[in-house]
């Protein structure tokens, strides 16, 4: 095996870990509510809580890199994950679980990018068409076996068993690491960290997860009007200070390239809104008579639409270019999306897994074709802490929508409401796309750059 391949092979380990994480918690969130006397609300901070540890770690993901090198900085990440995936299952609280998330978020939110940077660097562009299939083909791994395994584990033994499989994953992938990367020296390049930065970023996505939190279970009052404001000054100025800066924590000028400022708003429309909708599925269709591993085997037509979308994408890609793609994939999960209100699952997780991951890899594919491997670290932070808010801000918006359809309405009828709101939403990025000049980006693609 060359040594790129064995780099590819240790970041594809590190997305599955990250993948398994998001969805195999969902189909015990019954289970775990039940345990800990927890709302819906509240279970969605079990997804916000690894979020937040994520969104400190991955923009410090570049500097860490320059300063420990991607090798080191790997070890340690997957050890604090593994440490603190032990912490969650051996939790007795709900804070002390949201504790613990936070701290497996920290611990794998370094996986991902450091990795994608990593890996992307020793292939061409041309060629990344066909590793970001392979990324999403091996990430299927994750939302097809996860849910039935977390469903089975939750049922038969315990929700805490959830996490313990994660470490299963996770100890081979330290070992790999271990053996097969390379030392590297940190880079000459000392960039200062920006530390007031760092704390207004966090600050402010803390306040707004908070803010919608507080309106879906006590609707407006002047507490939550105090983290709406809280949360967008400190966004505002994180803004300005990372367009500003000499060392900016984010690179945020990398989103004026249309292509990096398209695929972003993608995974904020298609994949986000998925990951909130599949919390809610598991919900409701346990409520409707489900069990939990029943629903969670529904991620296996999922998966198998997924694997068929991404092939295609892989083979169809340099040739169509994103946008037909990605139109064809809105429409197809916000089809899936009110079959799943209509309660026809199986077609509904077909046809989602099938939308979804058209555009999920088409987005993946189309990210990085204008940056300069120079600006691949930084770009890689930026692309995944969006990734991993897009799963956030749809689960908040989601259970937001829901719970606001409760105070007026039967709780069948609110999830209905809530899954039309979130198919109306998928449709997006189609008017988005008339904006993106597709020829050019074929014409990009006829004319790869040597590694």
């Amino acid at each position: 095996m060359s040594y790129r391949s064995r780099v590819a092979t240790v970041y594809l380990l590190g997305f599955l870990i990250d993948l398994i994480n998001m969805f195999i918690a969902s189909v015990a969130y019954p289970a775990i509510g039940h345990s800990l006397k927890a709302s819906v609300a509240e279970l969605a901070w079990i997804g916000n809580g690894y979020i937040m540890g994520l969104t400190l770690a991955i923009p410090l993901s570049a500097w860490l890199t320059l300063h420990l090198g991607a090798r080191r900085l790997l070890l340690l990440s997957l050890s604090l994950f593994i440490f603190a995936t032990l912490q969650c299952g051996l939790s007795h609280s709900l804070f002390s679980l949201l504790f613990w998330r936070a701290i497996q978020g920290a611990g794998g939110g370094l996986l991902i990018p450091v990795g994608q940077a990593l890996t992307w660097q020793l292939y061409a562009k041309h060629e990344r068409a066909w590793l970001s299939a392979a990324v999403m083909l091996v990430g299927l791994l994750a939302p097809a076996l996860s849910p039935t395994l977390g469903g089975w584990l939750a049922q038969s033994f315990s929700w805490r068993w959830i996490f313990f499989a994660s470490v299963a994953v996770a100890l081979p992938t330290l070992l790999l690491a271990l053996v097969w990367l390379k030392p590297q020296l940190s880079s000459a390049e000392k960039r200062p960290l920006d530390c007031v930065g760092l704390l207004a970023g966090c600050g402010g996505l803390f306040f707004t997860l908070l803010a919608m939190t507080r309106l879906g279970e006590a609707g407006t009052d002047w507490l939550t009007a105090c983290y709406v404001a809280a949360g967008a000054v400190l966004l505002i100025f994180f803004t300005r200070r990372s367009l500003r800066h000499p060392a900016p924590l984010l690179k945020l000028s990398l989103l004026a390239d249309p292509l990096m400022a398209f695929s972003s708003l993608v995974y904020q429309f298609v994949p986000g809104v998925f990951i909130g909708v599949s919390l809610l599925a598991m919900l409701y269709l346990q409520g409707s008579g489900f069990s939990a591993a029943q629903a969670g085997a529904l991620m296996i037509p999922w998966a198998m639409a997924s694997f068929a979308a991404i092939s295609l994408t892989g083979k169809t890609f340099n040739r169509l270019g994103p946008r037909p793609l990605i139109v064809a994939g809105c429409l197809c999960q916000a089809t899936g999306i009110l079959l799943l209100a209509h309660s026809l699952p199986m077609a509904a997780f077909t046809l989602m897994g099938a939308g979804g991951s058209l555009c999920s890899s088409a987005a993946q594919s189309s990210a990085f074709l204008s940056v300069s491997d120079s600006q691949l670290s930084d770009a890689s932070a930026l692309w995944n802490i969006n990734r991993q808010l897009s799963f956030c801000f749809g689960i908040a918006l989601l259970t937001l929508l829901f719970n606001q359809f409760t105070h007026f309405f039967s709780r069948p009828l609110a999830y209905k409401l809530t899954f039309y709101s979130a198919a109306a939403i998928t449709l997006l990025p189609i008017l988005l796309s008339l904006g993106l000049n597709n020829s050019a980006v074929k014409r990009l693609l006829t004319h790869p750059e040597k590694p």
